[in-house]
């Protein structure tokens, strides 16, 4: 069947958008669904060792997000960096746009200027920092990159990261993460529930808006990933993966071989998994609720079924669940 954009659209209340993480993380509400028997559950995250299969290994994104929105002037003047090219030149979005204009040099402070070097076709920028990023000039200016959705508040900096984040590079966080403690892992692995590890960097690709109406017509910004030598062999010994989020699903649909086995591998992925893909490593699946319209959204569809995408996006509707990346989950068996 072929699926337009408008197929993945749904309306949510405004309320229903999470502008605050869960406290303790755990403490989220968890949404279970067998696509055995078509069955829903509502729980709660901490709770989830009592669904997930024995001896399944829990395969996360360590991605770590950078504070790579850069706000000057009391957030009047912002360059969201996409690339670092060196530890001076970057590639950004910027606001106003007017102040970045070619051959220009910026005034950011008293002492940081940009000056613009060249614009792409879609609108990014390549600009010449007067300090490293690392310098101290600029780091009082560094800002966690959270989704527009969300108000922007630093002191959450902290929740926007998982326990596990270890390889700074992603420019959103792998969300589905966010619900993991250390205690809950502990408990977990106490069960014969292992975690495994891999890299994404998150990409603002995964979130760029779809505007084709024909999907199949969308293209997905590539984004980077790891599996090392030892991930690799941690996998090939699972008997059963949980991805824990779509960036994991990313990794492990774009690195599988044909036989299922992992090899170690570095390299860059534009995976655009839709409805009528075939799953090829992947089990079982930890998400968050996403947006309408979205590749994620399609993803989940593509995992679990249309139809019943939308029957279960209903259901978290009705019985309020909290949407987006600072909201509940789901367990997709």
């Amino acid at each position: 069947m072929k699926y337009t954009l408008n197929d993945f659209d749904y309306h949510l209340p405004e309320e229903l958008i999470a502008q605050q993480p869960a406290t303790p993380r755990d403490h989220s509400r968890l949404l279970i669904y067998n696509r055995k028997d078509q069955s829903i559950t509502d729980d709660y995250f901490y709770n989830i060792g009592k669904y997930l299969p024995a001896e399944t290994s829990l395969v996360v994104n360590n991605s770590k997000v950078e504070k790579c929105r850069l706000l000057f002037n009391d957030g009047k003047i912002e360059i969201f960096v996409t690339k670092a090219v060196n530890d001076k030149v970057v590639e950004a979005m910027v606001r106003p746009g007017k102040k970045f204009k070619v051959g220009k040099t910026a005034q950011l402070t008293d002492q940081v200027t940009a000056k613009t070097i060249n614009i792409a076709e879609d609108g990014i920028r390549t600009i010449q920092l007067s300090h490293s990023l690392d310098d101290d000039a600029i780091t009082p200016f560094k800002h966690t990159p959270f989704p527009p959705y969300i108000e922007r508040d630093e002191s959450l900096a902290d929740r926007y990261q998982t326990v596990f984040a270890k390889d700074s590079g992603s420019k959103a966080a792998p969300t589905a993460g966010l619900h993991f403690t250390d205690e809950l892992l502990t408990k977990l692995k106490d069960q014969g529930i292992q975690k495994k590890e891999v890299t994404l960097h998150v990409g603002l690709g995964t979130f760029a808006p779809v505007k084709a109406d024909n999907i199949d017509e969308h293209i997905m910004h590539s984004e980077w990933y790891q599996i090392t030598s030892k991930q690799a062999t941690e996998l090939n010994a699972s008997k059963n993966i949980t991805a824990v989020g779509t960036t994991s699903v990313r990794v492990l649909e774009s690195a599988v071989n044909k036989d299922g086995s992992f090899e170690p591998c570095t390299g860059d992925t534009d995976i655009f998994i839709t409805p009528g893909y075939q799953f090829k490593s992947v089990d079982h699946l930890i998400t968050n609720f996403h947006l309408p319209k979205s590749t994620l959204l399609m993803l989940v569809s593509a995992f679990m079924g249309f139809d019943e995408t939308h029957r279960l996006y209903k259901h978290a509707i009705t019985e309020k669940y909290r949407f987006y990346s600072f909201g509940d989950a789901m367990l997709i068996l």
